[in-house]
């Protein structure tokens, strides 16, 4: 079995570096042009299951790669919520808080590491029971923390996955071990 993760195309908040959780931001014109670009990627593959967040942006990119005629909503898949940090770029959120890091520190009115965690696991087990490949049409720190607890490290981890928009990234097994097969791959 594969997983494949795709991470929404470009919008306005993801080029101003603005956390964008749960506020519902559109595709720019390139991020529908990117995942279009998906499409022949993904054609050709039988999916046993293909799950969404609910935000448009993941929605809109499954529709654009061709896979919306299967697609479940899968609340668990949405974005990190940034609570009092939402709509702030890094660099104001450190004005307060100096040093943050969300792998570490989470968000205050949000969510922690481990409830991020938590859900994604929820996921990670429904994935697993699959049979045959998966898609999933998610968000970037979301699918960060997926790719460490898909390989049984710990949320913190995911700092160290860096993840751009429009991307495809593969997960499965080596040897009967976790494995990450393809990260950040983008179309074309």
């Amino acid at each position: 079995m594969d997983v494949y993760c795709i991470r929404h195309g470009e919008t306005e908040w993801s080029l101003s570096g603005q956390h964008t959780g749960r506020t519902d931001i559109p595709l720019t014109e390139n991020g529908r042009r990117l995942a279009a670009e998906l499409r022949p990627l993904l054609m050709g593959h039988d999916f046993a299951l293909v799950l969404s967040s609910p935000l448009s942006r993941a929605r809109e990119t499954c529709a654009l790669a061709g896979l919306s005629h299967s697609c479940q909503i899968e609340p668990d898949l949405g974005e990190w919520d940034y609570g009092d940090y939402e709509g702030l770029t890094t660099v104001q959120i450190n004005e307060t808080a100096p040093g943050w890091l969300i792998f570490r520190d989470g968000c205050p009115g949000g969510e922690s590491p481990s409830d991020v965690a938590e859900r994604v696991d929820r996921v990670i087990a429904s994935v697993r029971d699959a049979r045959g490949d998966v898609a999933l049409f998610a968000h970037g720190h979301v699918l960060r923390v997926m790719a460490a607890r898909w390989i049984g490290l710990s949320p913190r981890a995911g700092a160290r996955f860096l993840l751009d928009t429009g991307t495809l990234s593969v997960f499965g097994d080596y040897r009967g071990e976790p494995a990450i097969r393809v990260w950040n791959n983008p179309p074309g």
